[in-house]
């Protein structure tokens, strides 16, 4: 009973320091039955390239968002319920390695860890949680086919249009089909269409995909399973354009390391704890912050 009253208390401190990092912008995450089971930094493969992101998994929901300030500051917050979660293994990339796929009805990303061993952890805490959650909610195993957002080629992979190959500058932008997240140009992405597990409203799509769209057929089930594309194996080549970042999200942290921490609860017996936020971590320096993994902590 001590032991289950001291965890309830440090789990509402560590999920309590979680929201405080989010500032006004992020939605409340402190509620009954909730457990912050680890958090971390993993590379997330955006628009433009891997990028650093914070994630923290908990018992019923993934979280992830960018970094402002290591440590302290996240914004642009994305809450994914964990039952919605499909995780595919990969092989590395030239740039991602030790990467994997999330999928999800709204959106579809790859991810890295720092090494194998966090990457299985990661994938390991999803799946085992997950399978939790769905046995006590009495839901399928797996989310039906074709009912996974498809993943977005990175910009890098293309220096033209993947429907007419014309090539991209500053007039022909670059835009992405929401059904097969191809990289598309204007002229060929002026259609539009309703997918509800990605939006309330109309999304692009490439002029490939509409037909598909009115047949009912799902043209984007083959991409979101992210075999349209090798990935990684153009983002060193030399011809592509470069672009400049265009927002806070695309900005790099690439020179902080943040170890994984996974928080052990009085019944789970299958991980090694991992050091809690102690009460210094609540307001974190600005600069120089690097947390370091704690073995054989008693928690």
């Amino acid at each position: 009973m001590v032991d289950q009253l001291t965890f309830t208390i440090k789990n509402r401190e560590r999920i309590q320091a979680v929201e405080s990092t989010f500032g006004r912008t992020g939605k409340i995450l402190l509620k009954p039955g909730r457990i912050l089971v680890g958090e971390g930094w993993l590379s997330k493969l955006c628009r433009r390239g891997p990028k650093p992101k914070a994630f923290f998994l908990f018992n019923d929901i993934l979280v992830y968002s960018s970094i402002v300030v290591p440590g302290r500051w996240n914004n642009k917050q994305k809450i994914i319920p964990l039952e919605d979660v499909q995780q595919e293994n990969l092989e590395d990339g030239m740039a991602m390695p030790n990467q994997w796929l999330i999928r999800t009805p709204r959106k579809s990303f790859y991810v890295s860890a720092a090494s194998p061993e966090e990457k299985n952890a990661w994938m390991g805490h999803i799946d085992q949680y997950k399978s939790l959650l769905v046995q006590a909610k009495g839901l399928p195993a797996e989310n039906a086919a074709g009912n996974f957002a498809a993943t977005w080629i990175p910009d890098t992979a293309s220096a033209i249009c993947m429907r007419c190959s014309r090539r991209f500058n500053i007039a022909n932008r670059r835009h992405h089909c929401r059904r097969c997240g191809y990289i598309v140009c204007r002229a060929c992405s002026k259609s539009r269409a309703l997918m509800p597990n990605i939006s309330s409203r109309p999304v692009r799509i490439c002029r490939a995909c509409v037909s598909n769209v009115h047949d009912g057929k799902d043209q984007g089930k083959n991409r979101a399973n992210g075999k349209h594309w090798k990935k990684n194996s153009v983002e060193d080549t030399p011809t592509l354009p470069e672009y400049e970042t265009s927002s806070d999200e695309e900005c790099s942290e690439q020179e902080y390391q943040v170890a994984t921490k996974w928080f052990k609860s009085p019944e789970d017996e299958d991980y090694s704890p991992y050091c809690y936020i102690k009460p210094e971590h609540k307001n974190p320096p600005v600069c120089g912050l690097r947390l370091e993994r704690c073995e054989n902590v008693l928690l």
